[in-house]
């Protein structure tokens, strides 16, 4: 089975209520935190080094695996797609997963992780749930429904883009300097930084989920997997943004991601396409 290419909603018309696959992408979220919460900086955690040298330890792979069990029972007919055990099953409706996001932080006990849960519709991300539990937070969001985010015994919250329409007023988060660098593209970094109010690395999900909540007006990434960003796809839109790969195409197998607040999409593809290595 091989990965299915995907693109971004943009104004594609969907047919049908993701009501049910959203309230099992938060029973699914609600296991995968029980999982790796249990192993989260605890001082005996397995970890290894995988064939691209990027780490993983034994609570991406639990995850993963509880997950697909949940998957199994209450989906049987759906595909999966996952970081760790790759892809099974039907592409038509695909769900996309990554246990942990942000594993370097996580085997560091470094709180700023999230388990990623995405269902793929015909190619499209339909619904999205990031759930961070060592800080206690969850985002979800799916087509049609809205994007939402509560705290632990809190009340969901509808989210919203900001409604900055200035670079110079924009707060943006790119990830790393050497993600730029690698790609030849930190003259078009320096530039970004230049141009706007205020820049910072917040890193992996979280500044996906800050941009839904109206906090950032930019996020960008490179080398970045499908598991890495389907997920955000439907909140940020549903929370109004725009998301498309660093060029401005809608596929999100281009490893490469480019989320804002969408009034300001249009400037910042045209301040790095300008400077472009």
């Amino acid at each position: 089975m091989t990965e299915r290419t995907s693109s971004m909603p943009g104004n594609a018309p969907f047919e049908g209520d993701l009501s049910d696959d959203l309230a099992l992408a938060l029973r699914l979220a609600d296991e995968a935190d029980r999982v790796s919460m249990e192993r989260f900086d605890a001082p005996d955690l397995d970890v290894s080094v995988k064939q691209d040298a990027t780490f993983v330890t034994e609570a991406d792979l639990a995850t993963e695996r509880a997950i697909r069990r949940a998957l199994e029972t209450h989906r049987p007919g759906d595909g999966i797609f996952g970081e760790e055990y790759g892809a099974s099953g039907d592409a038509a409706r695909q769900w996309v997963i990554d246990p942990i996001d942000g594993t370097a932080n996580y085997l560091k006990g470094i709180p700023m992780w999230a388990t990623l849960i995405a269902l793929v519709v015909d190619g499209v991300p339909r619904v999205g749930v990031v759930s961070q539990p060592s800080i206690g937070r969850r985002w979800w969001g799916a087509t049609g429904l809205g994007a939402w985010t509560a705290t632990p015994g809190g009340a969901p919250r509808r989210l919203a883009v900001s409604q900055v329409a200035a670079l110079d007023e924009a707060s943006v988060s790119f990830q790393s300097i050497g993600q730029w660098d690698a790609v030849g593209r930190v003259d078009a970094l320096l530039a970004l930084t230049r141009a706007v109010w205020r820049d910072r690395g917040y890193g992996d999900a979280w500044p996906y989920m800050l941009l839904a909540e109206g906090r950032l007006e930019f996020v960008a990434e490179f080398d970045v997997k499908e598991y890495d960003i389907a997920a955000h796809v439907p909140i940020v839109q549903e929370a109004g943004g725009r998301f498309t790969d660093i060029d401005g195409g809608d596929a999100i197998d281009t490893r490469s991601s480019l989320a804002t607040n969408g009034i300001l999409h249009d400037s910042f593809l045209d301040l790095l396409r300008d400077r472009r290595a």
